[in-house]
């Protein structure tokens, strides 16, 4: 089974059709509940009770931005998450 969960972008690029024809694969979608979970996250990112930054492989000038994500994109260097950072 083939999972996606997040917020609708529109068309994929390069989605490999033929490789899900080909196996018994199930696709399930489901939009993100953003605006419900945000602020409820955050507090508790505030609080200390969730550490999200070990999701973060690379930080970066804002200035340095389209590098940045030209890393993500190609996951250059194993790039899960960039932190830009404003002057």
């Amino acid at each position: 089974m083939v999972s996606v969960i997040g917020v609708y972008t529109g068309l994929i690029d390069k989605f490999p059709m033929n490789a899900v024809m080909n196996r018994p694969l199930t696709i399930q979608t489901g939009q993100c509940h953003c605006q419900r979970y945000m602020q409820p996250l955050l507090e508790r990112i505030q609080n200390g009770e969730i550490d999200p930054t070990f999701v973060i492989t690379h930080r970066m000038p804002l200035g340095h931005a389209p590098r940045g994500y030209e890393i993500f994109n190609k996951k250059i260097d194993n790039c899960e998450k960039v932190v830009l950072k404003a002057a």
